[in-house]
């Protein structure tokens, strides 16, 4: 049983890490594995490798969700003849001792070249009056995608409608070597918590700007070098207001968006922006665009490509990424979008 043991404990600690459902865990090849060979060297792997984890210690997951964990490897521990592990009941301990469930916590996203993607967000779906501080399921296949075609992001101004906690254009910027990434979003809290998650994970966003200032700074960038380190900008963006002039201002190659189709009510909005970006374009091609969607309601993903049909923009799905290598269980439900506009 030497062999399967670092897949095991492996596939534990990139769920774990991630703060994915306790169920979605492998469990039962745990317990199996137990039983065949009580050793409790198995758990003391798995262990190591999510709560003693250096991203866990740093960015813990909330105190519930490691005392649940915990206490369901005590459980194969004790329902097998493996030796008792000191280390997991001190575990254990540790986390009862924390007095009060903290409203926030910390998720980490292994990436497949080795990094990773810290971000604190809050543990509960509503928080502040918005559901945008936490990460929406479609900014995960989206950013897996993005992973498999950093080309078209290398050297590229990137515009995030939606950003939310950053997920995606985190990961995008430390894997695709974009020139420029603008993270937006229009709620306050949003924005001050994607702006922290930014900051967490090493890039520094460019002072709050002006958008006429924000336009001289992008034409400022020398031509043809790749970015190593992209240039970053938090911009408040709200789809209904924004001018044509100010979108133009931005300069963006690429848009992308994960999990903004979500209510009947802003697809109006959202598609208006769409056509300021279009004929806001002036002499520049215009951006290509890539929408992430998780299919909740069906009606209203049919609703949005109907309005888009009825403003005469074309679009073409793009099946999602169905591999695991951003280490996450990808949702079945998540289609991408390419608009042409």
């Amino acid at each position: 049983m030497a062999e399967p043991r670092p897949g095991l404990a492996l596939r534990f600690q990139r769920r774990f890490l991630a703060a994915r459902p306790l169920r979605s865990l492998p469990w039962p090849e745990l317990e199996q594995s137990l039983r065949t060979a009580p050793d409790s060297a198995l758990l003391a792997d798995i262990l190591a490798k999510t709560v003693l984890h250096p991203l866990c210690v740093k960015y813990p997951p909330s105190a519930k969700y490691r005392r649940c964990f915990l206490t369901e490897l005590i459980k194969k521990l004790e329902s097998t003849a493996a030796e008792p592990l000191d280390e997991l009941y001190e575990a254990l301990a540790d986390v009862l001792k924390e007095e009060e469930e903290s409203p926030h916590c910390y998720k980490n996203y292994l990436l497949p070249t080795g990094d990773s993607v810290s971000l604190r967000e809050s543990t509960a779906l509503i928080s502040g009056g918005t559901t945008g501080l936490v990460t929406w399921e479609a900014a995960l296949p989206l950013a897996q995608w993005a992973l498999h075609n950093p080309g078209l992001f290398r050297d590229r101004t990137v515009l995030e409608l939606g950003s939310g906690i950053g997920l995606t254009g985190i990961a995008i910027c430390k894997t695709c070597q974009p020139r420029t990434f603008i993270f937006s979003d229009c709620h306050p809290r949003v924005l001050r918590q994607l702006g922290e998650n930014i900051q967490l994970n090493g890039f520094i966003p460019e002072p709050d700007v002006t958008w006429s200032t924000q336009t001289e700074s992008q034409g400022q960038e020398v031509g043809g070098e790749k970015c190593q380190n992209p240039k970053v900008i938090v911009a408040e963006l709200d789809w209904g207001s924004v001018t044509e002039k100010q979108l133009l201002g931005l300069r963006a190659d690429i848009v992308i968006a994960a999990d903004v189709v979500y209510d009947p009510e802003i697809i109006s909005a959202l598609i208006g922006m769409l056509q300021k970006l279009s004929t806001s374009r002036a002499d520049r091609k215009a951006p290509e665009v890539f929408i992430a969607s998780t299919i909740r309601n069906p009606d209203t993903y049919q609703l949005f490509q109907a309005e888009l049909d009825k403003v005469g923009i074309r679009w073409q799905m793009i099946p999602a990424p169905s591999s695991c290598d951003f280490l996450y269980d990808v949702q079945p439900d998540v289609t991408i979008l390419q608009l042409f506009i």
